[in-house]
């Protein structure tokens, strides 16, 4: 029946053309309403609408819509990681001179990954060596004088003289005390900023991979975080990411699969191990369908029985286990949503060789009720490109393979109800049983001559028309304005009645 209706405005327009030139005294009836019914239906179905249309539908490749829907719908980013990770920190009192390594770096154990700047430290032993030498020579220079007065007190028989000099050894030698304790103060001082200079390096106490570097002390969301972090090699896990409206769909000890991205025939198996709500992740752009809302992240990680044949830092698919593997099929299996079915059968909106919509009729096979998917047998192939059957789609169209190639102001994705398909080619309809009703024309005689006439080409030359001459125009015989008068066609019993006294083609 669908088929039927998109033949029926060609139609019309042809038995339009054959009253014009079989039957002309009915003509101003006939067209107005079958252009009354026309206009009604072009301004509800896209295709028939004066002017280039900017519709556009976005395909996608047949093997691509069925990894979508084959069961992996529950799936979510993961990238392979260490079960054990260690933070590195540095002197937040000292100026970095150099980072040496960079994030994804593989680092061996005992390699230098941060230097300081020591250039402040080397002028400070410099100035303190000064300072001590300055004191060792306070040192010597005390005791120097201690001797000499001592000489001097030995000598002397005057108890004044001798108290004197008395009272001035032991100021020396309190000041030699005092110098001591400034020189084994600045001996220290000295190791000190020495054991700086020796400890300008940051080693990694284990072997593993730069996971992240944050040179000021904070993570993307502006945390406090460690000023490295290396992921150590050896067991691995795979931390995956999931947004807040679907995080109750996953749970401790659940079954997982994680699927390569390169190739999703190699899996291994998983157990999602933690959910970890606590900490929130930076969304991505993709994580909402709305861009003007971020919806918050968590991580969650599965642990693996065996991780052989990952690599660390690899990023992979995390699907929940539902058997999906278990179920692989043979053949192409499509979502039933894509298969629409009509009178003449099923098919799927799919395009063709020059890149425009038709109908691809399919021949079904079994329907899996599980999955809601439909064998194809035969009318698509793995490469073949369909869309989604929306409302309102035509054979036509122009397809594309970049959904930002498609306008969305265009009259396809702007029409009045989703029934205006169905209504605008039941107004033809209307229109035309209205003809039949009314005895307006035989239809096999009109069609059989005023499409023949066309098709020859005589409606062209006006040969097709009665009273042209074989020299006069169309333009010249029954249609020049001077044949036809007003009252010609006044509604009056003479001139025309709803009987069937008079039919076209008698």
């Amino acid at each position: 029946m669908e088929k039927k209706k998109i033949i029926i405005p060609v139609v019309t327009i042809a038995v339009i053309g054959a009253v014009g030139g079989t039957g002309y005294y009915y003509r101003d009836n006939v067209i107005d309403m079958a252009t009354e019914a026309f206009d009604v239906v072009a301004e509800k179905i896209p295709f028939l609408q004066s002017g280039k249309s900017d519709d556009k539908v976005y395909v996608e490749k047949v093997s691509k819509i069925m990894n979508t829907y084959t069961g992996n719908t529950n799936r979510y980013n993961g990238v392979v990681e260490s079960q054990d990770s260690y933070e590195v920190n540095v002197d937040s009192s000292r100026t970095i001179k150099e980072i040496l390594v960079k994030v994804g770096d593989e680092v061996e154990e005992g390699q230098t990954l941060v230097t300081y700047d020591t250039s402040e430290l080397e002028m400070q032993v410099k100035q303190a060596k000064l300072e001590l030498e300055g004191i060792q020579n306070e040192i010597d220079s005390s005791n120097k004088k201690i001797a000499t007065l001592t000489d001097e007190l030995n000598k002397t028989t005057d108890e004044d003289d001798k108290f004197s000099l008395t009272t001035d050894i032991q100021s020396e030698e309190n000041s030699i005390e005092e110098n001591k304790l400034d020189l084994e103060s600045k001996n220290l001082e000295i190791s000190k900023y020495e054991d700086q200079i020796d400890a300008s390096s940051v080693v990694s106490k284990k072997s593993g991979v730069v996971k992240e570097i944050n040179e000021n002390g904070t993570d993307s969301n502006g945390n406090n975080a460690a000023f490295m972090t290396i992921l150590q090699t050896g067991e691995y896990r795979v931390k995956g990411s999931i947004d807040e409206q679907n995080v109750w769909m996953i749970s401790d000890g659940q079954a997982v699969i994680i699927r390569s991205r390169v190739d999703e025939s190699q899996t291994w198996n998983g157990t999602i191990s933690k959910i970890d709500t606590d900490n929130v992740q930076k969304s991505d752009d993709d994580s909402s369908s709305d861009s003007s809302v971020s919806a918050t992240k968590y991580p969650f990680y599965v642990e693996l029985p065996s991780a052989e044949g990952l690599l660390l830092g690899q990023h992979v698919y995390i699907e929940l286990d539902e058997g999906q593997d278990d179920q692989q099929k043979e053949g192409i299996w499509l979502y039933s949503n894509y298969v629409v079915q009509d009178d003449s059968g099923a098919y799927v909106w799919a395009a063709n060789d020059k890149k425009r919509l038709e109908k691809r009729y399919v021949e079904l096979g079994e329907y899996d009720e599980d999955l809601a998917e439909y064998e194809i047998l035969s009318g698509l192939s793995l490469d073949d490109y369909i869309t989604w059957p929306m409302e309102g789609l035509y054979e036509g169209v122009t397809t594309v393979t970049d959904v930002s190639e498609v306008d969305y102001s265009s009259p396809l994705y702007n029409q009045d109800g989703t029934e205006m398909l169905d209504y605008g080619t039941e107004m033809l309809d209307y229109g035309t049983e209205m003809l039949y009703e009314n005895g307006m024309y035989d239809t096999e005689m009109m069609i059989d001559n005023g499409m023949q006439n066309y098709v020859n080409g005589d409606m062209e030359d006006g040969s097709g028309y009665d009273g042209a001459d074989d020299g006069d125009s169309a333009d010249d015989a029954e249609y020049d304005d001077s044949d036809y008068d007003d009252s010609d066609y006044e509604d009056s019993d003479d001139s025309y009645d709803d009987s069937n006294d008079m039919e076209v083609g008698e």
